[in-house]
């Protein structure tokens, strides 16, 4: 399976508490929801399509606690629902003992090499969706194949941020890019390899004149 990743980011990287003022206050972070004045219908069609090439799902603990709460009372015609509650749920917590929601399970020994286990077994994508702390472990493993981020239109100036802590320098290549009518911006991209540097010293002049020095 293909492991993709999706976040939903600010224009200044932060990606906590998108969904709601209580989702996620730690380090008194205020402005949980700045998603919501976004979501319409070109967002909310890209998220179900994402969801509808899921075989698994892996979710960190918050993430695991958030989804289980809401999902399995959701309305079964909900196409977001219908996957999350029918498709295995693979948890990785080292404090959690007990999944209630039908379908999850926890990650035994090493995370890591688990995934990269479950990364092996046949389908289309093993799908992340928030869970920023097990995204940057995996990104920092060099396991993830595909990053779904939908940028939104506000800086918010605090936050945790998603290219923190283990997550290394990486180059990326824009798989596809196409913007919402509330100026959502829904990139894909595709890892590759470390970053290239170079210097204005050493850029041939373009054929329209020089670059401005």
């Amino acid at each position: 399976m293909e492991l993709t990743a999706t976040t939903m980011i600010s224009l200044d990287g932060v990606t906590q508490g998108p969904g709601g003022p209580e989702e996620d206050t730690s380090g008194g972070f205020d402005l949980g929801g700045w998603v919501m004045p976004y979501f319409e219908d070109d967002g909310a069609k890209s998220v179900r399509e994402n969801f509808e090439r899921a075989d698994a799902f892996l979710l960190g603990r918050k993430t695991y606690e958030i989804f289980a709460a809401y999902w399995p009372h959701a309305d079964p015609a909900n196409p977001i629902g219908a996957a999350l509650n029918s498709l295995p749920k693979h948890v990785v917590s080292t404090t959690l003992t007990d999944l209630s929601w039908p379908g999850a399970s926890l990650i035994e020994g090493d995370p890591i090499e688990a995934i990269a286990e479950l990364k092996r077994q046949p389908g289309r994508e093993l799908q992340i969706h928030g869970s920023i702390i097990l995204t940057q472990s995996l990104l920092a493993a060099g396991l993830i194949d595909r990053h779904h981020l939908l940028v939104f239109p506000v800086a918010l100036r605090s936050g945790a941020r998603l290219f923190e802590g283990p997550v290394p320098p990486t180059k990326y290549r824009l798989d596809q890019a196409s913007t919402t009518a509330t100026g959502v911006q829904l990139l894909t991209y595709v890892p590759n390899g470390a970053p290239v540097t170079g210097s204005f010293e050493d850029a041939p002049e373009p054929d329209s004149g020089p670059i401005i020095r």
